[in-house]
């Protein structure tokens, strides 16, 4: 009322439900803020993880005439996760798989531990699978245990703690989560068997970590059959490209957990896919 002409920059801050964040930000315009300020940190300069372009871009497609200084396109639609999330598990999703994204291990930054947390608060009963595409997941195993990530999976080729790959599989493990190990298309199989015995599941990426949409490799389905034929009671998970056209590739190989985004959030019958690559799995497993 004093300053009609100053702009009121409204900060969304990490502990404001973001599974909700459309429902905020619409509340706080309708208030009078001017501006929405998202803090975008990348757990290097600071000590914490929150969100990336995706939230950025998600929240654009919300509020078309906020001003919001960073917008990039993605295909899910950040601004509205908990409805999302909810439609998913109405429609036979067993997993919530959150990719978590530093911008330093992959170029591209998407959310963290707030995020999480928020997602908990909003489905208390979800399995939260939570893939670590960051630099040093050493970082990220109390923040995550604390928002409520129920799976860490992370990077066989990302930075150790003191003691190791083992020192690495103990931490998660001690802080109450299902440990998970991951490879990238160009990391020999053979560098997992040594901790296989230790981990509650195995990824094999197939796609190049770092962005959704790409092509899957069919030449990581050896990987898949080597895991399998060694360790026939692990869970093997395969993450890129998934979709019907290629889900049978994995099933064959050995693959008994599916990650799909793309093939999914961009159909016009989710249901049906999500079908499908159940279907497609259950019948290779009997």
């Amino acid at each position: 009322k004093a300053k009609p002409d100053a702009y009121i920059d409204l900060s969304i801050p990490t502990f404001l439900d973001l599974a909700r964040l459309n429902d905020d930000a619409t509340q706080m315009i309708e208030m009078g803020a001017d501006w929405l300020h998202m803090d975008i940190m990348d757990g290097h300069f600071v000590p914490n993880l929150t969100f990336g372009p995706p939230v950025i871009a998600s929240l654009r497609k919300a509020k078309p005439d906020a001003y919001i200084d960073l917008s990039i396109p993605t295909f899910l639609d950040l601004a509205r996760l908990n409805d999302d999330a909810t439609q998913m598990i109405e429609m036979g999703a067993d997993w919530l798989h959150m990719d978590i994204m530093d911008g330093h291990f992959v170029p591209n930054l998407t959310f963290g531990p707030p995020v999480i947390a928020s997602l908990r608060k909003a489905k208390p009963d979800a399995y939260i699978d939570c893939h670590l595409m960051v630099t040093r997941p050493y970082d990220w195993v109390e923040p995550l245990k604390k928002a409520g990530a129920s799976g860490f999976t992370f990077h066989l080729e990302s930075d150790m703690p003191e003691g190791g790959v083992t020192a690495m599989i103990d931490m998660v493990r001690e802080a109450g989560m299902k440990v998970g190990m991951v490879i990238k298309p160009g990391t020999a199989v053979e560098e997992l068997f040594a901790y296989a015995d230790k981990l509650d599941l195995v990824l094999i990426m197939t796609v190049e970590p770092g962005f959704s949409g790409q092509k899957f490799m069919p030449d990581m389905m050896p990987k898949v059959k080597a895991l399998r034929e060694k360790f026939p009671n692990l869970d093997i998970q395969v993450d890129g490209g998934l979709s019907p056209k290629t889900i049978d590739q994995a099933a064959a190989a050995g693959a008994n957990a599916v990650v799909a985004a793309s093939a999914i959030f961009g159909s016009n019958d989710r249901k049906g896919v999500i079908d499908e690559l159940r279907g497609a799995v259950t019948k290779r497993a009997q």
